[in-house]
């Protein structure tokens, strides 16, 4: 991904508007979508997507960040568990990059993005351990794998909404017991 100074006005909202296009496009074609046809869903020239994201992978990666970002966002919206409903809901509804990233073999890692998903996540698991709600032993890096492989589970199974509360309750059962 291109970095440099900040973006101005025009080129910051130029790039939000090609980033929501190619979340739409990639939901909608997967690995097939075209970075053509995302510059002309956000109304832009194909040498602007190029400009901002020089290549696929690029815009891929872009948009993994943004998604883990609005998810760390969204942890601070709920506590443990309803952020765990919230997210797998979400997984369950619609497909997203995360997605074709799963299928497509393109290798992107993001460890910053990750690590403020966790630190909120952390978060969350620390007010529930102090609420008694979870146990003590229950620890960051099962809950984060909980967490994905829930939403992966939910975004492939196509999981209606009682295959989704019946799972979320044997987690939390876990969690309880730890």
């Amino acid at each position: 991904m291109v970095e440099g100074p900040p973006l101005r006005a025009d080129a910051q909202r130029n790039r939000a508007r090609i980033l929501d296009a190619a979340e739409a496009v990639f939901a909608e074609f997967g690995a097939r979508a075209s970075t053509e046809e995302v510059a002309r869903r956000a109304g832009v020239a194909i040498g602007t997507v190029f400009r901002h994201f020089p290549t696929k992978e690029d815009l891929l990666a872009a948009l993994m960040k943004r998604l883990l970002a609005q998810l760390a966002e969204e942890a601070g919206r709920h506590d443990l568990f309803g952020f765990f409903r919230h997210t797998v809901a979400q997984a369950a509804a619609k497909k997203t990059a995360v997605e074709l990233l799963a299928g497509s073999g393109v290798d992107i890692r993001l460890p910053e993005a990750v690590g403020h998903l966790e630190e909120a996540v952390g978060r969350l698991l620390e007010q529930a351990r102090a609420d008694g709600t979870v146990a003590d032993s229950v620890r960051l890096p099962e809950v984060m794998a909980l967490l994905t492989g829930m939403c992966q589970g939910a975004l492939h199974g196509g999981w209606d909404e009682h295959l989704q509360a019946r799972t979320l309750a044997v987690v939390f059962a876990g969690f309880e017991r730890g």
